[in-house]
């Protein structure tokens, strides 16, 4: 094991209080910066006394807390057990408070454990263990499906688990069953070391908890326990979840899973766990409420009334389903509510759902509506929010069209000021070419393979899509022999578009990155000239060569005040771009909204040719 503690990128950047921006320019324009010592090529890895002895050289005020420390002494070693050690760290923190019950265990560092006892005496053992998980999640976002801190509010509350026991059947770190204020949390999950993270979590908060690290379909340690509320956040596309084994299962009241409706066994055992009246908010992958497979299942969850609603969220794409256990003898609910929500914000699905709950259906917010379950029982009962047409009937698509137009006009409002002033009879800069910039070394020039399997893997790729549009990377990929990476402030060109990127990520064919020594040639000043030798390219002639484009000889300072004024004529076709969009979008909601009523012809002399937003507008 390597006695070095290391840190990334990120992590020099808050040492120094600096943007990762800045490490990223330290490591291009200084040749006596620490060399990655562990880690990958897209997520690399230094040396912690390499790095604070080149801040000390170089005159950089840095600040390692003893928090920090901490952290780096459990990065110690191969990354991969670097969640077992976090747990370890777990039972340690929880062995240091005055109710403990068990004995204090042993690490394998002494140095760690001195530390983790002063950082439990500066911020208590819990507050402790909430910063390494939070550095654990980090430093490990990739590997870990997280529930975001908003989300597992919403869900929490939608299904009152503020009260009795609350039941998380895949767990993973904890994040609902953190979240929920119940007096008892039971959660299980497949991994070991996840499972008691969480429960360190729990039990360091002082929470009443049952943790069991075991495959909760496969092998159910929670069997016996019946829960008020359940929140679940369960795996997706899981083909071997145990669908041969579990066929005679008690859970599947509602219909066997088919066993490529893993999603609907985990909704189903949702179900199975809780007490009559108890709700149950799981997310789902949008496909399910709609494939052929899980038809029969989905028709018999609303005949019961065990499927109350579903919403589709903006972000994460992803639906939730909320459920309810019915009493025996019950009578279903005629309507389910569906809801396309829009934006990061719970208010309008909290208020949606209690205004549904209390009978209010025809007073739902815009992008809610309660549809008749009979309606849904047809040949594909398909519960999917987007699959129905919810704007024509039950939106304010007048509303919506304003929203749009007003978004328009502010984007028109909003175009960047352009300075360039007209100098007819101003001589040309005595020009060089690009390729001479090249040689001498000023300008590295990389293009990217012709070939790239992407998909699926680790490392984000910037496609030519992305370039045109304006877009982060949207693809994945492992990295391959022959990959080139960009990093913030390099230049990529490709099939017309370029670009100075603010993201590191793999380039995909046919694009080529330009990395410019900043102190010498402004990377906006080369995207200007790149642009200008791909607009001087006519169609059907030769392929345009970059290393020929004819770059003015421009100081750094004129060079910068040439990049700021090709930035906001970036800027302004990005909004152009936008502004097309919103074009259609206004296109498609006026037409709707007329034939649906939220809008009118507007009477001569009206602006806009409609009215406010309103009823019977």
């Amino acid at each position: 094991m390597s006695q070095d503690a290391t840190v990334n990128a990120a992590e020099i950047a808050r040492l120094v209080d600096v943007g990762r921006a800045a490490v990223s320019n330290w490591r291009r324009r200084h040749e006596d910066f620490p060399q990655p010592i562990a880690g990958t090529t897209s997520s690399p890895l230094f040396s912690l006394r390499e790095v604070e002895d080149w801040l000390r050289r170089n005159g950089k005020p840095y600040e390692v807390s003893l928090a920090d420390r901490v952290w780096q002494r459990l990065r110690l070693g191969d990354d991969l057990s670097l969640g077992d050690r976090v747990a370890a760290t777990g039972r340690f923190l929880l062995s240091l408070t005055p109710r403990a019950e068990i004995d204090r265990p042993e690490l394998d560092d002494p140095d760690t454990a001195r530390l983790l006892i002063r950082l439990a005496e500066q911020r208590g053992p819990a507050a402790a263990f909430e910063f390494v998980c939070a550095r654990y999640a980090e430093t490990h976002s990739r590997r870990l499906a997280l529930t975001s801190p908003d989300l597992a509010t919403l869900m929490v509350t939608l299904t009152d688990a503020g009260r009795g026991t609350v039941l998380d059947p895949a767990c993973g770190l904890g994040t609902l069953l953190m979240t929920a204020p119940s007096a008892r949390r039971l959660g299980q999950d497949i991994d070991p070391t996840r499972a008691s993270i969480t429960e360190s979590r729990l039990r360091l908060h002082t929470v009443d908890a049952r943790i069991a690290p075991a495959d909760t379909l496969l092998d159910d340690h929670l069997a016996t326990e019946l829960a008020d509320a359940v929140v679940c956040d369960p795996p997706f596309n899981e083909r071997s979840w145990g669908h041969a084994h579990l066929t005679a299962d008690p859970r599947w009241q509602y219909g066997i899973p088919p066993r490529s409706e893993s999603e609907l066994a985990w909704v189903q055992h949702c179900l199975a766990r809780l007490r009559p009246a108890g709700h149950a908010a799981v997310l789902m992958p949008p496909a399910a409420a709609g494939r052929r497979a899980g038809r029969r299942i989905r028709a018999n969850l609303l005949r019961a009334g065990a499927l109350r609603a579903v919403v589709t969220l903006a972000a994460p794409a992803v639906d939730l389903w909320l459920l309810r256990r019915p009493h025996p003898g019950d009578t279903p609910p005629s309507h389910l509510m569906l809801m396309a929500a829009e934006g990061d914000d719970p208010t309008d699905v909290l208020t949606a759902w209690r205004r549904f709950d209390t009978g209010r259906h025809d007073d739902l917010p815009p992008g809610a509506a309660a549809l008749p379950v009979v309606d849904l029982l047809d040949e594909t009962v398909d519960v999917g929010p987007t699959s129905h047409r919810l704007g024509r009937h039950h939106q304010n698509l007048g509303a919506r069209f304003h929203s749009a137009l007003d978004q328009l006009r502010a984007l028109t409002l909003a175009a960047p000021t352009l300075t360039p002033t007209p100098t007819p009879d101003h001589p040309p800069p005595t020009p060089t070419t690009l390729g001479e910039l090249a040689r001498a070394g000023l300008v590295t020039i990389r293009t990217a393979p012709t070939r790239l399997t992407t998909g699926t893997g680790r490392e984000p790729v910037l496609t030519a899509t992305d370039l045109a549009e304006g877009g982060p990377p949207s693809d994945r990929a492992e990295w391959q022999p022959g990959c080139v990476r960009v990093d913030t402030g390099d230049v990529v060109a490709g099939l017309g578009a370029v670009r100075v990127v603010d993201t590191p990520a793999i380039l995909a064919p046919p694009l080529t990155r330009y990395r410019v020594d900043p102190d010498q040639i402004d990377p906006h000043f080369l995207a200007g000239v790149l642009l200008a030798a791909t607009a001087r390219h006519l169609p059907g002639a030769s392929r345009v060569d970059p290393r020929r484009a004819q770059v003015p000889r421009l100081p750094i300072e004129e060079q910068r005040a040439y990049g700021r004024v090709v930035l906001r004529l970036l800027q302004l076709q990005d909004q152009a771009r936008q502004a097309a969009e919103l074009g259609r979008t206004l296109v498609r909601l006026g037409v709707d909204g007329l034939l649906e009523g939220s809008l009118r012809p507007g009477e001569p002399g009206e602006a806009d040719g409609a009215g406010p937003p309103g009823e019977g507008s």
